[in-house]
This record gives C-alpha cells, sequence and structure tokens, in this order.
C-alpha cells in the first residue's frame, strides 16, 4: 500500500541522549529504548478507514512521530511500520449505511488519512500494510496455529466453513500486557469488537482469527482454510512478524487498544512460541466534552476540518504536543486558538535577526524529549527563548535559524 511523501528532516549539529519511555507492561518508571544492533523496529496499529483522521488518531502518530525523531537524533536507525485495517465489520457497515462499496470508502478515507499526515509532517512509515494485500500471509499464521493445535472451530449458519478461535486456555501469561482483571475485560469486550456471547466458545474471551464467508461479505480463498477473511487481532501479530520479525522493540497505538487488541496480538505470538513485543507505548485519549473522542460516537474533530477551516497544520501539531501523551486530555476551541496564538509567537520571535544562544535550548529540548517525551516541556522551552528573542535581546545572528532547524527536526513543527 502507497504510503506518504518522505519528510525532510533538517541536520542539526550534536547528537540526542537515548529515549526513555512509559512501557504499559512495565509500570510508572520510563525504560530505556535500546533495540538491536542500532535499529529500533516500531509497529503502530493504523486506521479503520471508514472515517476521517480525527484528533485522536492525531495525538496517536504524531507522538510515535516524535519518538522516531528523538531515536534518530540519538543516532539510531528506526525501522518503522504501520497497518491500515482495510476489511473489518465497522468498515463494512459504514458502506452499508452509505450505499457505497466498502473498497471505494477504504479507498477515499485512506486517501485522506495521508492527507492529513502529510500536512502534520508526519515521517511516514517505511511500510504501510493494509490487510487486502496482506491475506495470505495472515492466512498462513492462522494455519500454523490450527497445525499447531491451539485453536477450535464453530460451525456457522449457512455457511460450508467454520470460524476459527485461538484458544486462550493453552496461551500461558495472557493478561499480562494490559494487567486487567477478569471483571475489566469482561466489561468491555463486546464494545471492542469482541463476540463473548458465541455458542460453543470455551471462553468468551478467545480471539476470532478466520470468520468463514457470510453472504454478503467479501472472502478469499487461502490454503488450508475455508474462504473467508481474518479475525481482527491476528493481522496485527501476522504484518508485524512479517515485515519486522519478533519481538518487535515497540507496539504502539492508543490507550484503547491495550485490551483487547495488544494483549490479543501478544497472545498469539505467545501461542506461536515468539514473544510479540519488548515494549508497549500507548498515547492516551484524547476526548471531548468529557467523552472519549471515537467514531461510534460521534464526537469527532476532524483534523481534515480543521484544515478545512483555516487552521494551520502546523498549529494543530502544537495543539497535540502541549499534552503529554501518556495522559488524557479534553479538546477544547480556546487550547486550538492558544496553539495558533504561540504559532503566531513562534514565527515572530524567529524571525529576527538574532538572538539569544540556540545551544542550551537545544540541549533541554534533547534532554526532556528523551528523558519521558514530555512535549509540553520542550514546548516551554522554545516560548521562553521567543520572548527573549522578541523582546530585542542582542545575541547570536545563526541562532533563530539553528533553533527553527531544531524545532523541525526533534518536534516535526516548521515555523
Amino acid at each position: 500500500m502507497q504510503t506518504w511523501p518522505t519528510v525532510v528532516i533538517p541536520a542539526i549539529p550534536g547528537r540526542g541522549q537515548s529515549l526513555s519511555i512509559h512501557d504499559t507492561v512495565a509500570g510508572a518508571e520510563p525504560v530505556p529504548v535500546t533495540g538491536h544492533d542500532g535499529q529500533v523496529s516500531i509497529y503502530v496499529c493504523g486506521i479503520t478507514p471508514y472515517d476521517a483522521t480525527h484528533l485522536g488518531h492525531a495525538a496517536t502518530y504524531v507522538t510515535f512521530d516524535v519518538i522516531g525523531r528523538v531515536l534518530r537524533d540519538a543516532g539510531l536507525r528506526v525501522r518503522y511500520v504501520q497497518n491500515v485495517t482495510d476489511v473489518d465489520e465497522p468498515l463494512l457497515q459504514r458502506a452499508v449505511r452509505d450505499g457505497v462499496d466498502w473498497r471505494d470508502l477504504a479507498e477515499a478515507e485512506t486517501a485522506l488519512f495521508r492527507e492529513d499526515m502529510t500536512a502534520l509532517a508526519v515521517l511516514p512509515p517505511d511500510e504501510l500494510v493494509g490487510v487486502v494485500e496482506s491475506i495470505d500471509l495472515i492466512a498462513a499464521a492462522v494455519q500454523r496455529l490450527v497445525t499447531d493445535g491451539v485453536t477450535y472451530a464453530l460451525p456457522v449458519e449457512d455457511s460450508a466453513g467454520e470460524d476459527i478461535y485461538l484458544d486462550l486456555a493453552s496461551v500461558p501469561g495472557f493478561g499480562e500486557v494490559s494487567s486487567w482483571s477478569r471483571e475489566q475485560m469482561d466489561a468491555v469486550i463486546v464494545e471492542r469488537g469482541g463476540d463473548p456471547n458465541r455458542p460453543g466458545k470455551r471462553d468468551p474471551l478467545d480471539p476470532l482469527l478466520w470468520r468463514a464467508e457470510r453472504p454478503g461479505e467479501p472472502s478469499w480463498s487461502a490454503a488450508g482454510l475455508a474462504p473467508g477473511r481474518p479475525g481482527w487481532h491476528i493481522e496485527c501479530t501476522a504484518i508485524a512478524a512479517d515485515r519486522l520479525g519478533l519481538p518487535i522493540d515497540i507496539q504502539g497505538g492508543g490507550s484503547d487498544l491495550v485490551f483487547p487488541h495488544h494483549e490479543m496480538s501478544a497472545a498469539q505470538a505467545t501461542a506461536a512460541g515468539a514473544e510479540f513485543a519488548a515494549a508497549y507505548v500507548h498515547q492516551e485519549m484524547v476526548g471531548l466534552h468529557g467523552h472519549k473522542m471515537s467514531k461510534s460516537k460521534g464526537n469527532l474533530v476532524l483534523v481534515s476540518r480543521l484544515r478545512a477551516d483555516g487552521v494551520s497544520p502546523m498549529a494543530i501539531r502544537l495543539l497535540l504536543l502541549a499534552h503529554r501523551y501518556d495522559a488524557p486530555w479534553d479538546y477544547t476551541e480556546d487550547a486550538m486558538a492558544a496553539a495558533t496564538t504561540r504559532l503566531e509567537r513562534w514565527r515572530e520571535g524567529l524571525s529576527v535577526n538574532e538572538g539569544p544562544s540556540a545551544e542550551p535550548v537545544i540541549a533541554a529540548i534533547r534532554e526532556t524529549l528523551a528523558n519521558g517525551l514530555d512535549t509540553p516541556h520542550a514546548l516551554r522551552l522554545v516560548d521562553a527563548w521567543v520572548e527573549q528573542a522578541v523582546r530585542g535581546e542582542p545575541g547570536d545572528p545563526a541562532a533563530p535559524g539553528l533553533l527553527a532547524r531544531t524545532i523541525d527536526a526533534l518536534l516535526g513543527v516548521r515555523v
């Protein structure tokens, strides 16, 4: 699948510090990201393209964009893969509702997502991988689990095929990613795509690996399996293993994916004899009027709509960076206005002929990003330099340009 245009990262002098970041499994203290042989592999769960990019999506992809920038600044190579769930129940349901072909809907919304990411100066993944183009490799992963004897099949009415489920009883350590209680899992499994009430399931939480063909639904033939299509969770396990190899260094996404998606992705890898990820990093939720911003609720602030209304994409990016990735927050129009004002002030300060030395603030930005990705503090550091520059304090003629390149390189903000 086509990704979006390459983003050029300006060169800045020196080298950044090693990144430490919050790992959902490890707990509160940031853990170092070291990778292997000078490279860090990152897999971030992508969109299901049945609607446009909202600020919750954008917050996730901007967060992992900054993570990639900080790692590169520290001298590491980054291998980044992102998926697109271009066939799934929500997409099919939206297509039926709107009277359009599900493939056309997926293509149109994926194209708009690419436009939004380009506008926000998000570095493109090395590979953007759709489920439809990956059917064979996902089916092969399902077939291996069947061969290993860790699955079971349930008959489907009006179908010659059978749905295939992973038997979680065969998976040691299930629950270690989220550390959730069974009660917590049971409380959300239906709203997050599970089918706990399916007759015949050995455990209500057992994830669907392969959905047998149903009338009117898309399906594919794959060696060893009846016609059908993949379940949601297995797609990421299979794509990550194929494109990056397991274990990946960082599994990323929104915090609403901790359970069941990332828990199940890890369980499927464990069932196949592999560790899925060394660390799990999650962007907390962005809300509107006290509720999580989500397509199902319809309480969305769309990046494309903000852009169409004349809001600068760099102001949107500053809005997102003004909040810690590991703390939930609510969108307000006042916050958007403040981000726009900040961008204008930065442009004023970075257009002066000379300013205070840039080296100390660059070092401080590198330190605060490396220590837990504290982007709000990084923005305040730039604010302080800008205020000195706007006051006309004499200094270094090279400082404004150097700081502008640093902001671009590390924060992705083009002033």
